[in-house]
């Protein structure tokens, strides 16, 4: 378990030995690499403009040493990989945010620094969100390749799988590529089937619920609406009640239900704006609400006008001058 008061003082710790030892040391990067498991356990728990404020002070810390005229080339090594991992859960947060631009910023930056330690997971895991932030625009061709690009460069077993399931299956799915989507998934399930460490927490990590998701989505936007409830009922019940991940399924679940249950769906997607605050309601979670509201606009389902007024009420994630927003 992680608290709020948990945040600051990992960060605290990382700055008190880099009083010690400026230039870093085997101590300093043990400390980085823990609070990078620590963000990436903790990542869902966390207000992502809360977290996010904390990853960057820690990577900025981390940035001063690389500085150092005294650090040693495998120190710096070290230290440049969690770097890359920060700017990776930087990206990640910023995209939650709503803050497209600086999420492709920071996951440029993770590439860079994963190219240079030749870390391929980091890589890969930083082309495979670049694929999640280009979908989000709608560029899905160059979602598409930025997937492609992950996927050449993952390591076989769970990060190959999460990038298929993750960055090319909602790519394709897209592109309406039904095979090939097909064949993504079946990949991912190869590959995890393969993997001794099967399903993993975490941030970084990927389990049963995140893959149902993403299936969910793709048989979704191939037109297979009774298989995507049936993708998003199973995500839905391996996740905690009002965690992000409960969220999405929630809504992915609405948006299958919308045509023939419009009240189900609206009921649905209610209980989630009751039960996750407004600053912790990602930028994803937000799109599926404003997409499902769309279709349920049309009807005269039972509280599609309620929940298409308490969408429109909710504050946006970043105000005009830059603040985080809160409920």
């Amino acid at each position: 378990m992680t608290t709020a008061a948990g945040l600051p003082a990992v960060r605290e710790s990382l700055h008190l030995a880099l009083l010690v030892e400026p230039a870093g040391s085997s101590t300093v990067v043990t400390l980085a690499e823990a609070a990078i498991e620590h963000y990436a356990l903790g990542y869902s728990k966390h207000p992502p403009a809360a977290l996010f404020s904390e990853v960057h002070q820690a990577r900025g810390l981390l940035s001063q040493a690389l500085t150092r005229d005294q650090i040693s080339e495998s120190v710096a090594t070290d230290v440049r990989r969690a770097v890359g991992w920060m700017s990776v859960l930087m990206g990640n947060l910023a995209f939650h945010l709503d803050d497209y631009t600086g999420a492709r910023a920071h996951l440029a930056t993770a590439v860079t620094y994963g190219d240079r330690v030749r870390d391929a997971r980091l890589s890969a895991w930083s082309w495979g969100a670049q694929a999640m932030v280009a979908r989000a625009t709608g560029q899905h061709a160059t979602a598409l390749s930025y997937a492609e690009r992950a996927a050449s460069v993952a390591p076989a077993g769970l990060a190959r799988a999460q990038i298929s399931a993750w960055a090319r299956v909602p790519s394709l799915a897209a592109l309406g590529r039904e095979q090939d989507t097909n064949g993504a998934l079946a990949e991912a399930k190869r590959e995890l089937e393969a993997d001794a460490q099967g399903w993993a927490p975490g941030r970084f990590g990927f389990d049963a619920a995140e893959y149902a998701l993403h299936e969910a989505d793709a048989q979704r936007a191939l037109g297979r609406t009774e298989r995507a409830r049936v993708c998003a009922e199973t995500s839905l019940n391996a996740t905690v009640e009002a965690t992000p991940s409960w969220a999405a399924a929630s809504l992915v679940m609405a948006q299958a239900e919308a045509a023939e249950h419009p009240t189900d769906a609206a009921q649905r997607a209610t209980e989630v704006l009751s039960l996750i605050p407004a600053d912790r309601l990602r930028a994803t979670s937000r799109t599926r609400l404003a997409q499902l509201t769309t279709t349920l606009g049309t009807t005269d389902a039972s509280g599609a006008e309620q929940l298409c007024e308490r969408v429109r009420a909710l504050p946006p994630p970043i105000g005009p001058h830059g603040e985080a927003m809160s409920a």
